[in-house]
Formats: C-alpha cells, sequence, structure tokens
C-alpha cells in the first residue's frame, strides 16, 4: 500500500505539503528569513509524536469509559550542542480522580503510538531527481 503527497512553494520560506484534501502549511521562524506565519517542518514532527500518543490516551479512556476530561499530555525534548533532538519525554497528566489501576496500561497505550515506533524502526527514505 502506498500514498502519497505533493509538496509546493507558495512564496517566501513557506513551503506546503498538499494530502487527501489537507493543506500542511509551514514557515520558517522569522530569526531563520521566514514570516513565522506558520510552524516549521520539524515543529509538526514534534506535534506530531504528541497527538500520536494522545490519540492512544483518547482510544483507550473510550474504551473505558473513562472521560478525558482533565487528561493531558506535556511533551519536553532535549538537543545536543549541534541542535540534534537527543531525547523527548511525554508526560501523561491525570486528574485525581483517574483510576489508579489503569495508570501503567495507559503508559502502554500511549507507547503504542505509530510515530514513535516509526522512529524506533525507521524505514528506508530515498530521494530522486525527475525532469518534468
Amino acid at each position: 500500500m502506498s500514498s502519497e503527497m505533493t509538496v509546493d512553494f507558495p512564496g517566501g520560506k513557506r513551503v506546503t505539503a498538499h494530502y487527501d484534501g489537507f493543506d500542511i502549511v509551514t514557515d520558517q521562524g522569522v530569526d531563520s528569513g521566514g514570516g513565522g506565519t506558520a510552524p516549521e517542518p520539524y515543529d509538526y514532527f514534534l506535534a506530531s509524536l504528541a497527538t500520536c500518543a494522545g490519540y492512544y490516551v483518547l482510544k483507550f479512556c473510550e474504551g473505558r469509559h473513562i472521560s478525558t476530561d482533565g487528561i493531558t499530555l506535556h511533551q519536553r525534548w532535549e538537543r545536543n550542542e549541534d541542535k540534534r533532538l537527543v531525547r523527548v519525554a511525554i508526560e501523561i497528566r491525570v486528574p485525581p480522580e483517574f483510576p489508579e489501576k489503569y495508570h501503567k496500561a495507559l503508559v502502554r497505550a500511549a507507547n503504542t503510538c505509530s510515530v514513535k515506533r516509526t522512529i524506533q524502526d525507521p524505514p528506508e527514505i530515498t530521494t530522486e531527481m525527475v525532469v518534468t
């Protein structure tokens, strides 16, 4: 099974991906010569980790009829001196009434995130030139 998206350049430092009827707009920050009008591509990468884990938290709670009111995920990351990402930490914060018997299971559910699993077992990524 394969999918595809198209990327174009609407001006300035903006780069937009078009996928499945959605426009995923990016821009560089002002300090990088962009207008700061949209998240940078790397921001979407980081957000995909947190929101993917969040989806599995939501799915876990829905499956057990547990309200997600008061549940949040907080993500922090660290980079080394070369600005390479070296650590990502996701913290699931639950209210006191969240059933304690599900604490570890909720973490396990969040860890099934497909974005995380893809990073842990990366796919082959190729780039090629095509003249059209």
